[in-house]
C-alpha cells in the first residue's frame, strides 16, 4: 500500500464520510462493554474513548484499510504525525495514544489480533505543566462572596467550602449523597474514578457551612439523596459548579482563570506549604499514582525561589 505525502494525509483525515466502513465499529462495542463492565470505568471516560476510536477510524478509512491486523507500528506513526500537523497539542496527541493503548492490549487480549502496534510506540514527551492556585486572601474572598442569609447562598457557599476544605474532584462533588456526609466522624465518603470510594477529612468550616444549608433547604421536595440541588430540586450538575465558581471569581474580582480544579490544586498546595505528607495528600487526592501528586512540589519549590529572591541578600 502506498504511503500518502503529510499533506494528502491530513486533507483526507478532515473528510469524513456519511457511510465510512469503520473498521472499528465491529471492535469497538465489545470495548465499551469491557471499559464499562470489568474495568468500571466512568462515563465521561468512555465518551472520550469512543470518539478518540472513532477518530482513528476515520483514518483507518481513509486508506480503505479493512484489515485491522494490518495496522502496524508506522501507520500509527503516520496518524500520530497528522494529529501533530493538524495542530494538536503534545498532551492530546498523549491521551489518543493512551486509548490505542487500552484498545490493542484489550483486542490481543481477546485474540483478536496477534500483534500489539503500540509496543513500538513512545509516549511523546509532555510539556511540564505548573497548576495554577489561589493564595490564602483569595480562597478567603472567594468562600465569603456568596450571601449566606438564603437558601441559595449558604448552597453555594458550601460548595465553595467542601472543594477548598476536601480537594475532592468537580464530578465527585456533584455525586455526593446526605449520607456521604459524617458530621460527627468529620469525613465525606467520596466515589472516585472507576467506582472506587475513600474517605476524605472535611474541615469544621465546611461541615457548620453544609448543617445550616441542609436544614435551610426544602425538605421533602425533589432528590431526597444529593447533597446540592438546584432550583428545580434535582442534583447540581457539574456545568452548574462551573458556572458558579465564573460568578464568584468575577464578583471577587480575582484575575486569574479559576475552575473547581483550581481549588483542588489550591487544596493541595496549602497541606504542602503547611508541611502535610505527600502521601497523605496522595491519598486525599484519589491519585493512583505518587508521581501524579508531586507535581504539587514543583509549586512549593517555586515559592520557596520566590521568597528567597526576596529576603537573601546574596540573591
Amino acid at each position: 500500500m502506498q504511503r500518502f505525502s503529510e499533506m494528502q494525509e491530513c486533507q483526507v483525515f478532515e473528510r469524513k464520510s456519511k457511510r465510512m466502513k469503520n473498521v472499528l465499529k465491529k471492535y469497538l462495542k465489545n470495548f465499551i462493554v469491557y471499559l464499562e463492565y470489568e474495568k468500571n470505568v466512568s462515563a465521561h471516560t468512555i465518551i472520550a474513548y469512543k470518539t478518540d476510536l472513532e477518530e482513528f477510524s476515520v483514518f483507518l478509512d481513509s486508506r480503505t484499510l479493512g484489515n485491522i491486523g494490518k495496522i502496524d507500528h508506522l501507520l500509527i506513526r503516520e496518524y500520530l504525525a497528522c494529529l501533530l500537523k493538524k495542530g494538536h497539542k503534545k498532551s492530546s496527541i498523549g491521551r489518543k495514544l493512551a486509548t490505542l493503548r487500552s484498545f490493542f492490549k484489550f483486542l490481543v487480549r481477546e485474540k483478536l489480533v496477534y500483534k500489539n502496534p503500540i509496543l513500538y510506540i513512545s509516549t511523546p514527551k509532555q510539556e511540564e505543566r505548573i497548576p495554577s492556585f489561589l493564595e490564602m486572601d483569595e480562597v478567603k474572598g472567594l468562600i465569603e462572596m456568596p450571601d449566606r442569609s438564603t437558601v441559595e447562598g449558604l448552597r453555594d457557599a458550601s460548595i465553595l467550602e467542601v472543594l477548598y476544605s476536601t480537594g475532592i474532584r468537580v464530578s465527585e462533588l456533584a455525586g455526593l449523597d446526605v449520607q456521604a456526609v459524617d458530621f460527627i466522624g468529620g469525613v465525606i465518603k467520596v466515589k472516585g474514578k472507576g467506582g472506587k470510594e475513600r474517605m476524605v477529612p472535611i474541615g469544621e468550616s465546611a461541615l457548620d457551612c453544609l448543617g445550616t444549608y441542609l436544614k435551610a433547604r426544602r425538605s421533602g421536595q425533589g432528590d431526597k439523596q444529593a447533597l446540592f440541588l438546584n432550583y428545580r430540586a434535582t442534583r447540581f450538575s457539574v456545568r452548574s459548579v462551573n458556572r458558579l465558581i465564573d460568578k464568584y471569581v468575577k464578583l471577587v474580582s480575582i484575575k486569574k482563570h479559576v475552575t473547581p480544579h483550581t481549588l483542588r490544586h489550591t487544596f493541595a498546595t496549602h497541606l504542602l506549604n503547611a508541611g502535610c505528607d505527600l502521601r497523605a495528600i496522595q491519598e486525599m487526592l484519589g491519585h493512583v499514582n505518587l508521581s501524579t501528586t508531586q507535581v504539587y512540589t514543583h509549586l512549593t519549590i517555586q515559592r520557596l525561589k520566590k521568597v528567597y529572591d526576596k529576603a537573601h541578600p546574596h540573591a
